[in-house]
């Protein structure tokens, strides 16, 4: 008798916990704008590599 209850109870707080739904996500996702930041870096140097390129020829010529 004392075993069927804390099957049960044990059964109860299984369903319970996997019935809960989970937290909703944020509004302000930081990861999301850490990556925008990075991939705003990184175009920034790809198209800012030829002119780099330019000014190294330049100041070789000098």
């Amino acid at each position: 008798m004392n075993f069927s209850r804390i099957f049960l109870f044990v059964f109860a707080c299984l369903v319970a916990a996997c019935s809960v739904s989970a937290a909703p996500e944020p509004r302000w996702k930081v990861f999301k704008k850490i990556e925008k930041v990075g991939r705003n870096i990184r175009d920034g140097i790809l198209k800012a590599g030829p002119a780099i390129a330019v000014l190294g020829e330049a100041k070789a010529l000098g």
